[in-house]
């Protein structure tokens, strides 16, 4: 193959003109190429609106995610679940989601990303629609379609990231990250807003799921039309090296090897299984500490009016913000006095978040103003300082042929240990522990089943120390990426195709 020729990273199908040339190609073609053109292939312009609309359709993915959250009392009450049922809503999402990553990640690392994305958006809007009109014989109904918005979300988490990778390096993609990873709180904030007063308005809990289908629908034609597919790992190519696919499998055996992404991983899962619990059971769980304090009425209609969600939605989006920005900031001033300084911000924010956790749900049954105002903000603001974090330690200790594989890697082990789980499990142990039905022991069993998270947070926060340890000799590798002697390549053998070590075909 000449180095003309298209690389193993083009497309055969789902590919469009963006992918067709290697780097060597584009940088031949320099010359030709208007000036404000990276080597990406994409103009700036364009590359700070493709961003922009990454953004918009994350916002978009936790906003609907945590719409349910916002009326879960009014799902409770409407179906006549309990706590175990509920926290389902959540898990079966997750186990969707989480099971189909891998499967988006392979195609994401090998075709045509954004006709991949376009595509799940549109089935997540159009199952999100339907799950709207589930009738109240049908708790069933509700449950799968919850699952099959799973769809939607794995094709585009995978593969988003990667996008701006591809698009930016070193300080920029630091910085585009941080807008992307904004989305994260600001979307799950509006998702307990726009899912609580919605319903407010409507008197029914059905609406809160048809604002996000139009929107999500919008997504897909600006995905279509207005966002161009980047070269992958051009913007990074060196002339030295050339980057090719290898199989999926030797992919894996890579990735479990890369310790830096194993630890982070891990740590990860932590921050997914207390965001998880949280995000579903922290608006019930202070609507249930209002009512056990005499702050709010039980709820007896089939509209359980309250303000929790707004608030909890408020608090989310402010303090997200907070965090991602302090998160990054942090971490970029202690990069000039250490290179181990992405893991460690991450661990300080888990381990500070722990003890803040443990007083906002101890102190809700004496004030959940002091709650909401002094404890529990400061810990989403500490757990929000991982997100852009997490992301930028992926993409420079993995090379970029392999990183929608890890994308969709670290999505299956922190949801399948972290919130998959998490919604679910707080749930059958706050159940178990619930020794009658008052609202005494509604509220108790649920505050005990939450006071988990805390443990969980500074478990997460060793993972993240002992990702410090080798996360300088990770980026190194990934930086420093060559073709090793164990990677096959195909060469003809006797008319057939044989796979066999590069050492073999190296003169």
């Amino acid at each position: 193959m000449s180095l003309g020729e298209p690389t193993s990273d083009s497309a055969p199908f789902f590919s469009d003109d963006s992918e067709a040339e290697g780097p060597e190609e584009q940088g031949g073609a320099a010359g030709q190429r208007p000036e404000e053109e990276s080597p990406s292939g994409v103009s700036k312009v364009r590359a700070l609106l493709t961003v922009l609309i990454l953004c918009y359709i994350n916002l978009l993915n936790y906003m609907d995610r945590f719409t349910v959250a916002g009326v879960l009392p009014d799902i409770e009450h409407y179906f006549g679940i309990d706590d175990g049922k509920s926290g389902l809503l959540q898990t079966v999402f997750i186990c969707s989601y989480m099971f189909l990553a891998p499967f988006f990640g392979y195609l994401g690392d090998r075709y045509n990303r954004k006709f991949i994305m376009s595509f799940g958006i549109a089935f997540w809007s159009l199952v999100t629609l339907a799950s709207s009109y589930t009738p109240k014989e049908h708790f069933w109904a509700l449950l799968l379609t919850r699952g099959l918005v799973g769809v939607g979300e794995a094709s585009y988490s995978t593969i988003a990231p990667t996008i701006i990778a591809d698009l930016y390096v070193k300080g920029k993609r630091t910085n585009m990250l941080s807008v992307f990873y904004f989305a994260i709180p600001v979307g799950s904030g509006l998702g307990y807003i726009v899912g609580s007063q919605v319903s407010n308005v409507a008197k029914d809990w059905h609406w809160a799921l048809r604002v996000t289908p139009g929107l999500g629908l919008i997504a897909v034609l600006l995905l279509l039309f207005v966002v161009k597919e980047p070269k992958r790992g051009a913007i990074e190519a060196r002339p030295e090296h050339h980057l090719h696919q290898t199989s999926w499998l030797t992919d894996l055996k890579a990735l479990s090897k890369n310790y830096s992404f194993v630890l982070s991983t891990f740590g990860f899962t932590a921050v997914a299984f207390v965001t998880g619990s949280l995000a579903l059971w922290a608006p019930t769980f202070l609507f249930r500490a209002a009512i056990f304090t005499g702050e709010k009425a039980p709820c007896v209609e089939a509209h359980c009016a309250s303000s929790d969600s707004l608030i909890f939605g408020a608090i989310t989006c402010v303090t997200g913000v907070l965090g991602v920005a302090s998160g990054v900031q942090v971490s970029r001033q202690l990069r000039t006095k250490t290179p181990r300084a992405d893991p460690l911000v991450c661990a300080a924010g888990l381990l500070l978040s722990a003890p803040f956790l443990y007083l906002a749900i101890v102190f809700a049954e004496l004030s959940t103003v002091a709650t909401y105002s002094h404890f529990l903000s400061v810990t989403q603001t500490f757990l929000s300082m991982n997100w852009a974090i997490v992301a930028d330690i992926l993409l420079y200790v993995v090379v970029p042929t392999r990183r929608s594989t890890a994308e969709a890697l670290q999505i299956v082990i922190s949801h399948l240990l972290g919130d998959a789980g998490s919604p679910y499990l707080i749930g059958v142990v706050s159940d178990s522990l619930r020794r009658t039905d008052s609202f005494l022991w509604q509220f108790r069993s649920l505050q005990l089943s939450l006071l988990l998270c805390s443990f969980v947070a500074v478990v997460g926060g060793a993972f993240f120390l002992a990702t410090a340890l080798f996360i300088e000799r990770d980026r190194h590798r990934a930086e420093n990426y060559v073709q090793t002697d164990d990677e096959p390549i195909v060469v003809p053998k006797s008319g057939r195709s044989t796979r066999v070590p590069v050492s073999s075909v190296l003169i």
